[in-house]
């Protein structure tokens, strides 16, 4: 089983990256139409996360571990525009009142 493991997983890992691509493109879709800010929010946490996978995926791939350094940036950078984007959203809000 761990040989079997050891010589497809970076075949498996590329096939995955390959698959990744449609969500990818599509939250980076509705990220840049959806209706409202709500949406947009949730689109970039779907971008963070399938960009995380992505990072992880190529790290298999290449047997580098810079790959792994990435992923933890962009899911920190990630959470980070999350937390300041709901904040403005949380102000908008206040204001229309």
């Amino acid at each position: 089983m761990i040989e079997f493991l050891d010589t497809h997983l970076p075949t498996i890992a590329a096939v995955l990256i390959t698959v990744l691509m449609v969500p990818l493109g599509l939250s980076a879709l509705r990220m840049a139409t959806g209706p409202g800010y709500a949406d947009r929010f949730i689109a970039l946490d779907m971008l963070t996360g399938i960009a995380v996978a992505v990072a992880c995926l190529t790290m298999i791939v290449t047997g580098r571990r810079e790959f792994l350094d990435i992923a933890f940036g962009i899911a920190l950078i990630g959470f980070l525009a999350t937390c300041s984007l709901s904040a403005l959203l949380e102000k908008k809000k206040g204001e229309g009142r």
